[in-house]
């Protein structure tokens, strides 16, 4: 198709974002208020996004609607995947590496799904839909 794409490290995201005209992810789950579960690091892509007034759409097909409302990142499943950090860090010294992270809908534009274009706030219309 010709479309350009550039992969960045998760450190790099904003200074990365200033040079783009929108971004566009994938979704793990679109919650009922219309935010989403997905791979750590997608909250800070959205948080900068929102920062840099860069459009941030989501691509997720139906099925991934799910009859959820998490409020905030503790409201997940604790899920952490294993780390090795070497030798160099003492052993006190605890490690939170969880595996995904929720990102309200606050910073979503709209969702491209195979429903349409739905806004965030369409998604518990749809799930209403799918569940009647």
């Amino acid at each position: 198709l010709g479309v350009p794409v550039t992969m960045v490290l998760d450190s790099g995201v904003a200074y990365a974002l200033e040079r783009v005209d929108l971004v566009l992810l994938g979704a793990e789950g679109v919650v009922e208020n219309g935010g989403v579960i997905n791979k750590l690091g997608t909250y800070q892509i959205a948080l900068c996004a929102k920062c840099l007034n860069k459009p941030f759409y989501v691509a997720a097909e139906s099925y991934k609607f799910a009859r959820l409302y998490p409020l905030n990142q503790q409201d997940l499943p604790l899920e952490h995947k294993p780390v090795d950090v070497g030798p160099l860090l003492p052993r006190s010294v605890a490690v939170d590496n969880p595996s995904r992270d929720y990102t309200p809908p606050a910073y979503i534009n709209l969702l491209v799904t195979d429903l349409g274009v739905l806004t965030p706030a369409a998604v518990s219309d749809e799930l209403i839909q799918l569940y009647v």
